[in-house]
């Protein structure tokens, strides 16, 4: 596929992990098409930013409309809310849940069909490590673990097509949503690495993904955990 034929959709993509792999792909020489609630931070000749607030469905849809020929997906926008089960409150969950796994749904059912009629496309889902539970934050952990569902669902429905669909899930990572004051009574912990995951670490496990190298990993998820993940670590 031709440079000119890359083109990618990202979510999130005026800030943290969504700006590093817009600017990632940007880089590669593909065209990102960039959709955030925030105004636009990248200014590059093939970036176009589209803003809208994506746990609202009707401004996702009229978003959308104006989206053609996108053969990528990178779903990083995020939002976090933490508390213990006798602090957890329903509209953040709700809003946790509209974010990461509404607006998913309502990305997929527009682009995935069309990936799969083309014979070729690419999704990656961004994760957490979180999603395997983690104390102060299991609203957050329960809409992130419902990704690797979905990308493993969908996987199987498009992998005969030639579209693949997997999930890169982080530890904490060096983002200015570690400084959102809505998470100060559960500060990250640094993982044996002994330092955070940096945003163009994630940017550049997706960038794989989205490859032709990559064509073979399909409802994976790749956990980027530092070492948090190993046994006795």
């Amino acid at each position: 596929m031709s440079n000119e034929a890359r083109h990618a959709l990202v979510t999130g993509s005026s800030s943290g992990i969504g700006a590093a792999c817009a600017r990632h792909l940007l880089a590669l020489g593909w065209q990102v098409t960039g959709l955030d609630m925030q105004p636009p931070t990248l200014d590059h000749p093939r970036f176009r930013a589209l803003t809208a607030d994506l746990r609202d469905a009707v401004a996702l849809n009229r978003a959308l409309d104006s989206v053609a020929g996108a053969n990528a997906l990178v779903h990083a926008a995020g939002l976090l809310r933490t508390g213990r089960i006798e602090q957890l409150d329903p509209e953040d969950g709700l809003a946790m849940w509209h974010l990461h796994v509404d607006a998913t749904t309502r990305l997929a059912q527009r682009l995935l069909p069309a990936m799969a009629a083309a014979g070729h496309g690419r999704v990656v889902l961004i994760g957490s490590r979180v999603a395997r539970g983690i104390a102060g934050r299991s609203q957050y952990a329960a809409s992130k673990a419902a990704l690797v569902a979905l990308a493993r669902s969908w996987a199987a429905e498009v992998v005969r097509q030639g579209v693949t669909v997997n999930v890169v899930s982080p530890a904490a990572t060096n983002t200015a949503m570690l400084g959102d004051p809505a998470r100060q009574d559960t500060p990250p912990k640094l993982p044996p690495r002994g330092r955070l995951i940096e945003a163009d670490e994630v940017a550049a496990a997706v960038g794989f993904l989205l490859s032709p190298q990559a064509a073979a990993i399909t409802g994976q998820e790749l956990v980027l955990c530092g070492g948090a993940s190993l046994e006795g670590a």
